[in-house]
């Protein structure tokens, strides 16, 4: 997990970017409490211990889980919680997302104004704005197997298209605090592109959308712990997650047995 510090950035896209939507005004969000985002998509090793059964197209335990819904994974979220007394595992909102994704950067993605595939699992034969074409893997790769971005986030960019909590909707025509979406929609967030899709899609700003009980070979998540009200400083919740969940796992087999 990475402590994401609270902050404000520009959420969106500006007018001359390239390959820009028309969902993607660009507004001021300030995010008035700090989070723990997970410096990788969940993995199918974890998925696999949560869930008993791994769905996945491309195989792997340290490969991204996909094919899995957004009511998928709000019913491994709740299980992961039940099991671990004190955690508070959710989805990133879609401000959350970007503002991680971003790590301080304007450009269209958090590696500058163009990605190769050696720091993006895309479609590269399909380039952004019409540069070098170059590798199409056709699959998933391992979590952290590329560079991370500023804020020591790995694959924010392609790889998997990561749900977010929100359902999908307009932005506001100006600032906005703590935005948690729209209180209905017909689709919930995803964001970040795929191994599958071309640039354009893998930019920082890009929004997609899906029916939340879809599933796809494409469509994994990443998950947040916190925040909590008036946190300035980070709190251990996020330190040694993963090992607080493994020995939680390790319990409840040992009582099983």
């Amino acid at each position: 997990m990475r402590w994401i510090w609270p902050g404000r950035f520009l959420m969106g896209s500006p007018e001359n970017e390239h390959g820009r939507e028309d969902d993607e005004f660009q507004h001021e969000v300030i995010l008035t409490r700090g989070f723990w985002l997970a410096e990788t998509a969940c993995t199918q090793s974890l998925w696999q211990a949560v869930m008993g059964k791994n769905p996945s197209e491309f195989k792997g335990e340290q490969r991204p889980v996909e094919e899995v819904s957004w009511d998928d994974v709000q019913d491994f979220i709740k299980r992961l919680n039940d099991a671990v007394p004190g955690l508070t595992a959710r989805l990133p909102t879609e401000a959350e997302w970007e503002y991680a994704c971003r790590a301080g950067t304007i450009t269209p993605f958090s590696f500058g104004e163009d990605i190769t595939p050696e720091q993006v699992n895309y479609d590269g034969k399909y380039p952004y704005h019409g540069n070098k074409k170059g590798l199409d893997r056709s699959e998933t790769v391992e979590v952290a197997s590329l560079p991370a971005n500023p804020w020591g986030l790995y694959e924010m960019h392609g790889n998997v298209w990561e749900w977010c909590q929100d359902w999908y909707g307009g932005y506001p025509q100006g600032s906005i605090i703590d935005p948690t979406g729209s209180e209905t929609g017909e689709g919930r967030v995803l964001r970040g592109g795929s191994w599958f899709h071309n640039g354009r899609y893998v930019r920082s700003a890009y929004r997609n959308l899906f029916d939340p009980g879809y599933r796809d070979g494409f469509y994994g998540f990443r998950l947040a712990l916190g925040p909590e009200l008036r946190q300035e400083e980070p709190v251990k919740a996020g330190q040694g997650w993963l090992d607080r969940v493994r020995s939680a796992w390790r319990a409840r087999e040992t009582r099983a047995s």
